[in-house]
């Protein structure tokens, strides 16, 4: 099972929050933290270790627009999946949010399952995107820089292009592990004059740079003939 996303929901009505928040827990592939105002939802997503894969952003807060929230959350280079919920769904309205930086955009009443399945389309175009970023144990992976960035240790690791796309594909398999030879066809595709043994090699070389102890791997796995990764695993203290 992958490893559930976490979604903030900002939203002023009480109980319309508590039952989003409970259904999309339902669900089992996200999780739901609240915020009932504009200044809540700064101050959760401005903590230390906040981290949010996507939100679903009122547009009418007590303290502020919902789309002006979104357009400052832009310009502080949030780039996460944002999903305007709202009242009003005249076409200017629409045209408002988008271009307040929204996603998408859903009126209210709406069906929890299309909610989810647009949530879900943009992360499918976000995880794909320049701005993706993936927590994986103490880093935060930049695939298309092929970069981990370590916060609590101030450093960089730089990964090669097949490294990259093996630690992506790892961490899409959701903790589950990949058989080698499906990941062999993943990252270098079906050509027969790569082996089982050039993959081992970037998994020693990945592991070289990204293990605290390379001997005693606890980020990247080896488990039933293949390898996974536990995004949960953090760095020795």
């Amino acid at each position: 099972m992958a490893t559930p996303r976490p979604i903030l929901i900002v939203e002023d009505d009480a109980a319309l929050r508590a039952t989003l928040a409970e259904q999309i827990c339902l669900e089992g592939d996200f999780t739901a933290d609240e915020a009932e105002s504009a200044s809540e939802a700064v101050q959760k997503l401005a903590s230390a270790d906040a981290h949010y894969d996507a939100i679903l952003l009122d547009i009418g807060l007590p303290d502020g627009d919902g789309r002006d929230l979104c357009a400052k959350l832009r310009r502080d280079g949030m780039r996460m999946p944002v999903i305007m919920l709202t009242g009003a769904d005249g076409e200017q309205d629409v045209v408002r949010g988008l271009d307040a930086g929204a996603n998408d955009y859903i009126a209210k009443p709406f069906r929890l399952n299309e909610l989810l399945a647009r949530v879900r389309a943009q992360l499918r175009v976000f995880d794909n995107s320049e701005d993706a970023v993936f927590t994986v144990g103490p880093y935060m992976f930049r695939p298309s820089a092929r970069l981990l960035l370590e916060p609590a240790r101030n450093r960089k690791v730089r990964l090669t292009d097949k490294e990259s796309n093996i630690l992506k594909f790892l961490y899409r398999a959701g903790g589950r592990p990949v058989p080698r030879q499906i990941l062999l066809n993943e990252v270098w595709g079906y050509n027969s004059a790569v082996t089982t043994h050039t993959l081992e090699t970037h998994i020693y070389r990945l592991r070289q740079k990204i293990e605290p102890d390379p001997s005693r791997a606890r980020l990247l796995l080896t488990e039933g003939g293949g390898y996974k990764l536990d995004p949960v695993a953090t760095s020795a203290v």
